[in-house]
């Protein structure tokens, strides 16, 4: 990938943001998903640099933007600062193209800021209640909540669970809360909250106010999980369609770049 990108940074009110920029044309802003950052978007931004000027920006708490410590996230917090970031750099109106969190945010900044967006793309979006999440929510709350002993004992405890090939589940266990922990503002975000801060920001109650052009890219073969949201967000949208992918799974920016960069393609020449 030789990419004639130009990385920049902004101080803004809630701290430092990073953003990669590269191209000329209609703007497209990307916002990543949960576990990752801006570099999700680069082999996507490669089929679409020639016909578009494309941003991908580091969260407010991801990547290379400033994490402050001292301060509250929220999804209002991000929209927020993507609504100054915006601002500073004059870049209205664009395309917003979110995955996972990233759309949960897009989504959420279009209910405020519909006039300064052209279309939404939301890819496997977060941010509308499922039946049983909120068990989900514990689960997750509790694998990474500071419990040092716990984990201690069971680390102590698998080698005696291999030699009874017991093993399989404490290591699932140890590797979910890695996974997890490695975006620790992600799990601020997400399970670090009280239930009721997060549930006042869930967006399924405020949908049929999403008057956008709207498309939502989802794999057939991603969790049923994930699948499921993305079918709230087209039911519940006015002007969203909803595009299955057969052989896409659970990162389609990163695993089906050129078919994403094609759909995004389509979506905005429609969009004129």
């Amino acid at each position: 990938m030789d990419l004639p990108l130009r990385n920049s940074r902004i101080k803004l009110p809630s701290g430092q943001i990073f953003w990669r920029e590269v191209g000329q044309g209609p703007i497209l802003v990307f916002l990543h998903g949960s576990w990752s950052d801006s570099s999700q978007w680069l082999s996507v931004i490669e089929h679409l640099n020639q016909d578009y000027h494309c941003f991908a920006l580091d969260l407010l708490g991801f990547g290379e933007s400033e994490q402050p410590q001292k301060i509250h996230y929220s999804i209002q917090l991000e929209v927020e600062c993507l609504f100054k970031y915006l601002e500073a750099l004059r870049l209205q109106p664009v395309y917003l193209i979110g995955h996972s969190l990233g759309g949960w945010i897009a989504a959420s900044y279009v209910l405020q800021y519909w006039e300064q967006v052209h279309g939404l793309v939301l890819i496997a979006p977060e941010g509308v209640l499922l039946e049983g999440q909120q068990s989900s929510w514990r689960w997750s709350r509790w694998l990474v909540g500071r419990l040092p002993i716990a984990y201690g004992v069971l680390r102590s405890l698998l080698p005696l669970a291999k030699i009874l090939r017991r093993d399989k589940l404490i290591e699932e266990i140890l590797q979910k809360r890695r996974q997890l922990l490695s975006s620790p503002t992600a799990c601020k975000l997400l399970f670090q909250r009280r239930w009721s801060e997060i549930q006042a920001e869930l967006l399924q109650e405020r949908l049929d106010s999403l008057q956008l052009p709207t498309l939502i890219l989802q794999g057939k073969k991603d969790h049923s999980e994930a699948i499921s949201r993305s079918q709230i967000y087209a039911s519940h949208s006015p002007k969203a369609q909803l595009q299955m992918i057969s052989h896409g799974g659970s990162n389609l920016p990163e695993y089906l770049p050129a078919l994403v960069a094609r759909y995004i393609t389509e979506f905005v020449s429609n969009c004129h």
